[in-house]
């Protein structure tokens, strides 16, 4: 997966993951680090083939591992992470010799994987979903003040 590669030895993707981990060096809840981008791409990978969608394994694990590379900046300016995202994430693809048509439809899904009721391609579907879906949130010592279940979800896990 040469994407993949690329991606993790860019400087500005390892420049924005070093600004989450240090905007979430106290935060109580999870965190936006590589596992978690990790586990995303695995999630969705799972996803497409348990639907037999046929979405490259290549691009589920660009669009996972670039999804929340702007999360410092929601945390420092209140901005929305997957919008800034996916324009970051944009000029990281296109540097790294991504084709323009990939990188559009890897940014889309970056874009739209925040809002449950946005308008999502089936990419940007099962990008939304398999971020919810790869928390263990049923073991966190913190969930009684996440904001996911404020409204009286309850945490269940997923499998």
């Amino acid at each position: 997966m040469d994407i993949t590669a690329k991606i993790l030895e860019h400087p500005k993707y390892i420049e924005y993951m070093e600004c989450n981990a240090a905007t979430e060096k106290d935060r109580l809840f999870c965190k936006h680090d590589l596992q978690h981008a990790l586990d995303v791409a695995r999630v969705a990978y799972i996803i497409c083939l348990e639907r037999r969608l046929e979405i490259p394994k290549e691009l589920l694990y660009a669009a996972a591992l670039l999804h929340d590379i702007a999360k410092w900046k929601q945390y420092q300016h209140g901005t929305d992470h997957a919008l800034e995202g996916s324009i970051l994430a944009g000029k990281i693809l296109l540097d790294i010799g991504v084709s323009a048509g990939d990188a559009e439809v890897i940014t889309k899904a970056i874009k739209t994987h925040r809002q449950e009721n946005m308008e999502k391609s089936v990419f940007g579907k099962v990008l939304y979903e398999s971020d919810k879906a790869c928390r263990p949130c049923v073991f966190c010592k913190s969930i009684h003040a996440c904001h996911r279940f404020q409204d009286g979800k309850e945490a269940k896990m997923q499998y």
